[in-house]
């Protein structure tokens, strides 16, 4: 690892563990705070904003209620009670006056509960319990944030906690009608959202596989699982991630049980894809619709993806995953929320 990386990490782990030291180790001070976190499930029930709609549960009626109300449409928050992104989210970035002043404007939010077996009208007008509507919307990490327009279709999907920065952008995106004529990540990638790709050094591993990258597995069968760590330079999520949950020992031991391939999402370095497809990692990046750094994105042996992980992750939840699929949960229920069910979470 490079002296200077060796020296940022160094004082991220020293920050991290004064913080835990003080009366509310939660608590963040700065935006660059919101990537180290306690993400184990909370002891205390979280609870809603107050401004969060009191529904029914009957979405179109709900849809019709914001359009009635001059809204751009509907956000539906998939969450969990001990959730601690979903902490972040209510917490953090909620608790910006900007983004909770812009959000009430724009939006309605329904929240809905991915584990409560109480009924609720999907657009389509289907009644089903709010535990299989997260499920049908494999919305596998808490807080996913569905933004439907006022028609009722999909214009954005955010799965897991995103920092205030990118949430803001993901609401002007929506809000101003940006979602009809182009990506998010292409949105952001031209915008002034702090997202423009860095050049300077990634973060090094001694298990990460060297270049050149080929990982086709469509003709021949991998060995083992394949996880592919799409990161920037100059990124500090990327450097807490580093920093921190790969450095923890059981996490540590369990991904030297994958082939780990590190790409830099700013970069044109060739590429061949686990479905044999030659590209560079910038175009793969595009591809794959990502736009947060660190990405992890995991393949089985044949090439097929499994789960991504492309937000703000920790330790408990990227133990989980992992999990997932050094267990080969995912064989029997590719559906990560249906494991978790079926494992007792």
């Amino acid at each position: 690892m490079p002296m200077n990386k060796l020296l940022r990490n160094t004082a991220i782990v020293v920050s991290i563990l004064t913080a835990a030291f003080k009366p509310n180790a939660f608590a963040i001070d700065s935006e660059s705070d919101v990537y180290a976190f306690d993400d184990f499930p909370l002891e205390e029930l979280l609870k809603y904003p107050e401004w969060f709609k009191k529904s029914f549960l009957d979405l179109p009626d709900d849809l019709e209620e914001a359009v009635q109300n001059d809204k751009r449409g509907l956000i539906v928050y998939f969450g969990q009670k001990r959730c601690a992104y979903c902490k972040m989210l209510l917490d953090v970035n909620f608790g910006l006056s900007d983004i909770t002043t812009y959000t009430r404007k724009h939006f309605d939010i329904v929240p809905i509960d991915i584990w409560s077996t109480e009924e609720v009208t999907i657009l389509n007008k289907d009644v089903i319990t709010q535990r299989e509507f997260a499920m049908r919307q494999n919305t596998n990490f808490t807080p996913s944030l569905i933004f439907y327009d006022r028609q009722g279709k999909e214009a954005l999907r955010l799965r897991g906690y995103y920092p205030p920065y990118q949430f803001r952008a993901a609401l002007e995106y929506v809000a101003d009608g940006h979602y009809l004529k182009e990506s998010f990540p292409d949105y952001l990638a031209r915008g002034e959202s702090g997202t423009a790709f860095e050049p300077g050094d990634l973060n090094e591993e001694d298990y990460f596989i060297p270049p050149p990258h080929n990982l086709d597995r469509s003709r021949f069968p991998g060995q083992r699982p394949l996880l592919v760590y799409f990161e920037q330079g100059n990124c500090h999520a990327c450097d807490i991630l580093h920093g921190q949950p790969l450095r923890d020992p059981a996490i540590n031991r369990l991904l030297r049980g994958f082939d780990n391939v590190q790409l830099n999402i700013g970069e044109k370095t060739p590429v061949i894809t686990p479905n044999g497809e030659k590209t560079t990692a910038f175009q793969w990046a595009k591809d794959l619709g990502l736009f947060y750094t660190p990405s992890l994105v995991f393949f089985d042996e044949q090439g097929n993806e499994i789960i991504r992980v492309d937000s703000v992750v920790r330790f408990y939840r990227l133990r989980k995953v992992i999990n997932f699929i050094t267990s080969r949960g995912y064989v029997a229920e590719p559906n990560y929320q249906r494991w978790r069910v079926n494992s007792d979470f």
